[in-house]
């Protein structure tokens, strides 16, 4: 294993382990449960939109799986916090983008976007991790849809 695998190894392991943004939101406008039947990993993930409707205010989860699902999820949850929905459809399609290519048709700008993100490269290459990676990324951005087209209302129906 060469040092930049095993720094993008460490990333996942702590990121795993720190889990960002575990635990459920007390409102949320959008929620989205999510199984990779390959593996059984699971999440379900709450969105909180902004008063306006334009960010992603918070994100709450709660999920089981493995160390490439877990910390694929608490990454994602610390990149999009606070920013504009627009910037985080783009990161998710960035994200799909390296999963999709196994990594060779990243641009330098999108590796700088994906920030630790990136340090999924290495799981990339292999297919049957690429879901255990892009499953909190479709459950944020099936949840985010919902919130969206609801118009931001909160679970107990007060517009926000």
């Amino acid at each position: 294993m060469n040092e930049l695998d095993a720094m993008y190894q460490q990333i996942i392991l702590d990121a795993a382990r720190e889990r960002h943004g575990e635990g459920e939101l007390e409102s949320f406008d959008g929620e989205s449960f999510q199984v990779n039947t390959t593996c059984g990993d699971q999440v379900n993930m709450q969105v909180k939109l902004s008063v306006d409707g334009k960010q992603i205010e918070h994100i709450g989860w709660e999920g089981q799986g493995c160390s490439i699902s877990q910390a694929s999820i608490s990454i994602m949850t610390e990149m999009v916090e606070g920013k504009d929905i627009s910037d985080v459809m783009d990161l998710f399609t960035t994200f799909r983008h390296l999963m999709d290519t196994r990594g060779h048709e990243l641009s330098e700008e999108d590796e700088d976007k994906l920030e630790d993100a990136g340090a999924f490269v290495g799981v990339s290459k292999f297919p049957m991790r690429v879901k255990c990676a892009l499953l909190g990324w479709m459950a944020m951005r099936d949840a985010t849809d919902q919130a969206v087209a609801t118009g931001a209302t909160d679970q107990g129906g007060e517009h926000v």
